[in-house]
C-alpha cells in the first residue's frame, strides 16, 4: 500500500513539474514579443503628422489637433531641405511624419504652448490640398 500512495505521489509530481515548465516557457516568449514591439514605443518620442512650414526664422508644425512650435537644431533644418523640394513659395507648408520631444519649456522666442523638439524624420511628402492662397498685387 506504502508503495502505490509513494509511486501515485510521484507520478502525480512529475506530470505537475511537466506542466509548469511550459506555462513558464509561454511566459518568456510573451515578454520577448512584447519587448520587440514597444522598443520604440518606449523610447519618450511622439509621432506626429501635419503641415510643416519653415521661414524667416521659425518653424511651425500644424496638425489636426495642435500647432507645436519647432524648435531650431540640425534635424528641423533637415527636414526643412527635404521640404524645399516640394515647395512653389518659400512659406508653403508640407506634408511631414516626424518624431520628437514636446515640451511646454518657456522660450524666449518660441511663443507657442507646445513646442517640439524634432529627433527623427520619417516622411516627407507634398500637401494633400492645392495652394488656395490669394496672391494679391500680381
Amino acid at each position: 500500500m506504502k508503495r502505490i500512495v509513494f509511486i501515485v505521489l510521484i507520478f502525480t509530481a512529475f506530470i505537475s513539474c511537466k506542466n509548469d515548465s511550459k506555462s513558464e516557457n509561454k511566459e518568456i516568449d510573451a515578454s520577448t514579443e512584447s519587448n520587440e514591439r514597444t522598443a520604440k514605443q518606449s523610447d519618450g518620442l511622439t509621432l506626429l503628422k501635419g503641415e510643416f512650414v519653415y521661414h524667416d526664422g521659425a518653424a511651425v508644425l500644424q496638425t489636426h489637433a495642435q500647432i507645436y512650435g519647432v524648435l531650431i537644431t540640425d534635424k528641423m533644418l533637415e527636414l526643412d531641405k527635404m521640404a524645399d523640394a516640394y515647395k512653389k513659395e518659400p512659406t508653403d507648408m508640407v506634408s511631414v511624419e516626424v518624431r520628437g520631444k514636446i515640451t511646454n519649456q518657456k522660450d524666449e522666442k518660441i511663443l507657442w504652448e507646445n513646442k517640439l523638439e524634432i529627433v527623427e524624420i520619417l516622411n516627407v511628402k507634398r500637401p494633400k490640398e492645392e495652394d488656395n492662397t490669394i496672391k494679391i498685387g500680381q
